[in-house]
């Protein structure tokens, strides 16, 4: 579509506002952990890995005394200790409980529950195959918390590959920012390859993905570009914006507005812009005030699903959450 000008002779942009996108439960209960954390116990408070992908998220907790560490044995004793979003092996769980660290869990609940199908599986003599990607916070958390380990797979040829100790009794958990779109085909042959296999229902898929994926197949009907903030280490956000290019729209990952590129909005017209589900909502508003500086912005709302949900705080946090 041929550019548009505006009333002043400035190129005219209409920006298409993805519903849902941006934050999810998991993501919001994990940012109100560590502030309440915060709050409660004081700074510092210690943060194993980033508490969700995303830089200004991550700085501004930084700003108000949490700190931030890869392993626990750079967190000193008696220090409080947040484990993030993407979960944790029982390994580290364990190492934190003989230091006797005070230890708030802000996984996601909804990783919670693929640990615990999992360890179902493998209760039952099952061998269990995860969908996933390799070195996701994710999937190292979920390894380690399965007995006997998983057989981690990513993609169709990954299934040929795979060796099992009985085809009569194998099962499969996915990572959470997997949608049921990302995992059909592994599941299919999968289920090609072991016709016994088990796996959870389609309905245990993360809400969150599957929502945000299916309003960017909306948006990229009528867009002649894609704008997903993100960041590049958000399995979920990359898949946002590969969606897009997989639906013939030149789509771009971008970590803030300073990375929006001139050259993406010539001949543009409609623009769609969408947030993985750990960034938030003041990035999305900062790209919209940027792309002013470009032409006149008109700004749409894409009509999507609503949520609602909420996951409750770790009993540590119960009384602050009350007192909000």
């Amino acid at each position: 579509m041929g550019q548009i000008l505006g009333s002043n002779g400035r190129r005219a942009f209409k920006v298409v506002l993805a519903q849902p996108r941006g934050f999810c439960a998991g993501v919001e209960r994990a940012i109100d952990i560590v502030e309440l954390a915060l709050k409660k116990y004081g700074p510092p408070v210690y943060v194993r890995h980033e508490i969700v992908h995303n830089k200004r998220v991550v700085d501004d907790l930084r700003a108000k005394g949490a700190h931030f560490v890869e392993e626990l044995d750079e967190v000193p004793d008696g220090a409080v200790t947040v484990f993030s979003a993407h979960g944790v092996s029982e390994t580290v769980e364990d190492t934190a409980r003989l230091r006797a660290l005070p230890v708030i869990d802000a996984t996601c609940p909804l990783v919670s529950k693929v640990h615990k199908e999992g360890q179902r599986y493998a209760e039952k003599g099952y061998q269990v195959i995860l969908i996933g990607h390799e070195g996701h916070p994710e999937v190292e958390g979920t390894r380690g918390r399965i007995p006997g380990g998983v057989l981690l797979v990513s993609n169709v040829d990954d299934v040929a590959e795979l060796q099992v100790r009985d085809s009569g009794k194998v099962a499969y958990v996915t990572q959470t920012t997997l949608s049921v779109d990302d995992t059909r085909e592994v599941i299919e042959a999968l289920k090609s390859r072991f016709p016994k296999i088990v796996g959870p229902d389609v309905k245990d898929i993360c809400y969150a993905t599957q929502n945000r994926q299916a309003a960017v197949k909306q948006l990229a009907v009528d867009v002649d570009v894609l704008l997903v903030v993100g960041a590049s280490n958000s399995s979920n956000s990359n898949r946002l914006r590969d969606l897009g290019a997989e639906m013939g729209v030149p789509s771009y990952l971008i970590g803030d507005s300073t990375a929006l590129r001139a050259e993406w909005l010539e001949g543009v017209r409609n623009i769609g812009l969408t947030a993985g589900a750990s960034a938030p909502e003041a990035l999305v508003q900062e790209v919209i005030q940027r792309l002013r500086d470009f032409g006149e912005v008109e700004v749409e709302l894409l009509h999507g699903v609503e949520e609602n949900i909420r996951f409750k705080l770790p009993e540590q946090l119960a009384d602050m959450a009350a007192a909000r």
